[in-house]
């Protein structure tokens, strides 16, 4: 009875905040998404998991210049036990003011690289346009999002506590993400030289939580798109520097890379080839340290790690053959960049504690999707992991996961 009241709340007070919108005779949509996977991540045996996800959103016209954007969440699913999530998703309030647009709420924020900022943060964002690119300036904060949506792991507490299973009983301390804030500023110009599309941002992060020991760090980034005919080649690198506070401070400095390269194939269909290198530095000594992202945004169908102390090299196929059906096929190898960052699979204690081995092995995985009409999107896809390919963890088993889903707008 207790959850179904703390559930009854939090709906209460997601409708209060879209009533503004409903005033607007706002338009009103429910997108759902089910998916059921069937996997051999447990050694004992096979598991099964399924989750529905329900986004009911609003969206309102202020005027010729502004505009309501409100979306919530409700997941209801089963890993090993039945568990539900009530979540604030986007809701925001957007403004044009000639050349200038403010946005204020909860939104999507992406650094130039998109894997060391990458999600929904609340905050304010102000956008300027002239000849000379777009101008933009944000400040978020963390702590009032849903810990699993926001994914951020900087320290070791901060993983731990991600790890703790939410619950009702005690929503306070395993729901909400860690306390940090997070300010850029950054540059875009689509068309440098007529050509190269060209991506800079710096970025701080200030710890807020309340530990003996802070974590804040800083980001230089930037990335440069050059299309040329049906190719185009991604460039892109990231410099951090990092300050541990503790009974004994420090300083650090680490760094990150991204290339790729990718060549839409000239056929009767719609058909694309992509290599990717994705490299967060490991560490080398007590200055040049391991790489930090703010968000942990996971790499691999099956390994699903963060980019800290990881190269990740990529091969993808996709192609739509008509309307309704597309398939993608993608290949990843992982390397470590250093001998201590990287733990868990396919690294069990022993060779942890051996430091054996940089090559964890590939990763193959593919996706069907089906989509008979622009409201409804049927998936199927499953990958495998062969850590036997290399030698940092090649004693341990093969690891694969099959997924069905799908995808509605109900109105």
């Amino acid at each position: 009875m207790k959850n179904i009241s703390i559930i009854k709340t939090l709906f209460s007070l997601m409708m209060i905040l879209l009533l503004p919108s409903l005033a607007l005779a706002a338009d009103f949509g429910l997108i759902t998404n089910v998916s059921g996977g069937y996997n051999n991540f447990d050694a004992e045996e096979n598991k099964f998991n399924f989750k529905t996800d329900f986004w009911p959103r609003f969206s309102a016209l202020i005027g010729d210049n502004a505009e309501v954007l409100v979306t919530a969440g409700f997941t209801l699913g089963m890993e090993e036990e039945f568990y539900t999530v009530p979540e604030l998703l986007n809701t925001e309030f957007l403004i044009n003011i000639g050349a200038s647009q403010i946005r204020a709420g909860r939104f999507n924020y992406s650094d130039p690289l998109a894997f060391i900022a990458d999600g929904l943060f609340d905050g304010v964002q102000i956008t300027y346009a002239s000849d000379s690119g777009y101008f933009k300036m944000g400040v978020w904060y963390t702590g009032f999002l849903y810990k699993k949506q926001a994914h951020i792991t900087m320290t070791l507490t901060d993983f731990l506590d991600f790890s703790v299973p939410f619950t009702y009983d005690d929503f306070l301390n395993t729901y909400f993400a860690p306390k940090r804030l997070l300010a850029s500023f950054g540059w875009e110009h689509p068309s440098v030289f007529e050509t190269i599309n060209i991506k800079t941002a710096l970025i701080g992060q200030t710890d807020l939580n309340n530990r003996d020991l802070k974590y804040h760090n800083q980001y230089l980034v930037l990335k440069a798109d050059l299309p040329i005919d049906n190719f185009q080649i991604d460039l892109g690198g990231s410099i951090e520097f990092s300050q541990t506070v503790a009974s004994e401070s420090s300083f650090g400095i680490a760094f990150a890379g991204d290339f790729g390269f990718s060549w839409i194939v000239p056929a009767d269909f719609n058909s694309r080839f992509a290599f990717t290198a994705k490299i967060a530095g490991g560490k080398v000594d007590d200055t040049v340290t391991a790489f930090v992202p703010i968000t942990s945004k996971e790499y691999g169908y099956i390994l699903k790690h963060k980019m800290s102390g990881l190269s990740v090299f990529g091969l993808d196929y996709s192609a739509s053959f008509n309307n309704p059906i597309s398939v993608s096929i993608t290949g990843l190898y992982f390397v470590r960049n250093d001998l201590g960052t990287f733990s868990g699979y396919p690294l069990d204690e022993q060779a942890i504690a051996d430091n054996k081995g940089y090559f964890l092995g590939p990763e193959i995985s593919a996706r069907l999707v089906w989509s008979p009409a622009s409201d409804l999107h049927l998936s199927l896809g499953g990958g495998v992991f062969v850590p036997s390919l290399g030698d940092a963890g090649s004693d341990e088993r093969m690891k694969w996961r099959m997924e069905l889903s799908a995808a509605m707008v109900l109105y």
